[in-house]
């Protein structure tokens, strides 16, 4: 409890003040607590902000693992459904998101303790898996093309990425722009229909 006290007012800190621009002075006084209390749950803000990372990551995990299983829908639904995942872990912390995409294409896993990058790498990787699985009974089923499926997991990845940080370069310009919702849901979309196997049951060549 007292650990997610602390993540809940960093989360408002960052927002208000920017990662760079905050302090664990400021995050404890947001959390009613001493700076000397504050680390004795975590080492420093770094610390903190990793802790953010991996439970936005979690989340998305969860969301992902718990549609690969729903029952009573087939594969196509269950890529559709992204649209509304997707934007639902935007919304859960769209900063948090950004950051954690910021951080991925850059060097800043290199200056990580090896245990958090080893967390953050599982939870990633048990996104990609989950996806992976859904393609698999699509294939099974043979309503997707023989495409690998890890592979077209990594592009749905590159889609949810490509589109966070593409609408977030807008929005610097434009800060009423908010057209990701409706950029996703093309992209999927188009996706989707990429992969369907076609009606003649020609395999895609390679």
């Amino acid at each position: 409890m007292r650990r997610r006290q602390i993540l809940d007012a960093a989360k408002r800190v960052f927002h208000t003040r920017g990662f760079s621009s905050a302090t664990i002075e400021d995050i404890a006084k947001e959390a009613e607590l001493s700076p000397a209390a504050l680390y004795l749950y975590f080492k420093n803000k770094d610390d903190i902000y990793v802790s953010l990372n991996l439970q936005l990551l979690e989340y998305l995990s969860g969301r992902l693992e718990s549609l690969h299983q729903e029952k009573g829908i087939g594969p196509e639904e269950k890529i559709a459904a992204l649209k509304d995942l997707f934007n639902d872990v935007y919304r859960f912390d769209p900063l948090i998101l950004i950051n954690l995409f910021h951080l991925q294409a850059s060097d800043g896993l290199k200056n990580l303790p090896t245990k958090r990058v080893a967390q953050l790498n599982a939870l990633a990787g048990r996104s990609l898996r989950s996806l992976a699985m859904i393609f698999d009974r699509g294939k099974t089923e043979g309503r997707f093309d023989d495409y690998p499926s890890i592979a077209l997991a990594d592009i749905v990845w590159i889609i949810f990425t490509g589109a966070v940080l593409w609408e977030e370069s807008k929005r610097m310009i434009n800060p009423d722009k908010d057209y990701l919702k409706s950029t996703l849901n093309i992209a999927i979309d188009i996706f989707r229909k990429g992969i369907a196997r076609s009606r003649t049951g020609q395999q895609p060549a390679s």
